[in-house]
């Protein structure tokens, strides 16, 4: 047999046992993205008294259940959800071209990173599925978990520690703009390559320096939980958007990153069909 045709064999070998993860990765990639999409669109109707309402993944779930065949609809986005935590799961245990070049250090970073975000949309996952099943928890006892770790000094750090890695995670986001790291990999099918990079490029730089801001003000949130031992002070995405609307310019400022959320979606669906994962 010649050299050439078992290469050519070996690739195919790779190629069958990489082709389910990555089209379950371009499942989640396509739910996460329609998520941003209909949040921004929410928030930035809001932004305008237009209707809608400050958003975040929650809330789209729950704006999802409440269409026409809302059912269906919230099963399809947790099972999409489901997708792209597996993916950061498999990231994390298999091997990913994107880490190969990278230092120890970074990489063990980098797969942290990937099993707090699979975990954090496993869990976006349940409750949407949770929702249609009728058994899903209130978001009063998450307060309450909080409340309870909050009554004990390992609790007050633990708040601490996730502050800081919410920071690092906002800081991140301006890194990956500033490098502009996060359009590598797409490649061109129905549309050039370069199209598909300059539309990725565009929309993916708003859509991170958005998640920059909204991230950077979740790990305030946080920090002044832990400072303050009050629970309450914990908010997610729509109680960073009200954080925004305080201001003088609030609605333009809301108006603008919910801008950016719908960058990001355009970003995330656009990568979800034209980005080679490389994963194994």
């Amino acid at each position: 047999m010649s050299s050439f045709t078992q290469t050519a064999r070996s690739a195919k070998t790779s190629f069958e046992y990489t082709e389910w993860k990555e089209k379950l990765a371009r499942i989640g990639h396509a739910a996460k993205g329609i998520v941003y999409g209909i949040a921004g669109v929410l928030t930035l109707m809001a932004a305008f008294n237009m209707g809608g309402q400050k958003a975040g993944k929650t809330q789209v779930i729950d704006f999802l259940q409440k269409q026409a065949f809302g059912q269906v609809l919230v099963i399809l986005m947790g099972i999409g959800l489901a997708c792209y935590a597996f993916y950061r799961f498999v990231q994390v245990a298999g091997k990913s071209e994107k880490l190969q070049d990278k230092s120890d250090l970074k990489r063990t970073a980098l797969k942290v990173g990937f099993f707090i975000s699979g975990i954090i949309y496993l869990g976006f996952a349940y409750y949407a599925i949770s929702q249609v099943l009728g058994s899903s928890g209130s978001s009063g006892s998450s307060k309450g978990l909080l409340s309870s770790m909050m009554e004990h000094s390992w609790g007050i750090v633990v708040i601490y520690i996730a502050s800081g890695l919410l920071l690092i995670k906002a800081i991140y986001q301006f890194v990956k703009v500033a490098n502009k790291e996060y359009y590598e990999g797409v490649r061109g099918m129905n549309v050039g390559v370069q199209k598909a990079k300059s539309i990725v490029r565009k929309a993916g730089a708003i859509g991170f320096i958005a998640r920059g801001i909204l991230i950077g003000i979740t790990a305030y949130f946080f920090f002044q939980a832990a400072n303050t031992h009050d629970a309450s002070q914990v908010q997610g995405t729509s109680g960073a958007f009200s954080f925004l609307q305080q201001s003088s310019s609030g609605p333009w400022l809301m108006a603008a990153v919910a801008l950016g959320l719908i960058g990001y979606s355009v970003y995330m669906i656009i990568v979800s069909r034209y980005k080679n994962f490389h994963i194994r």
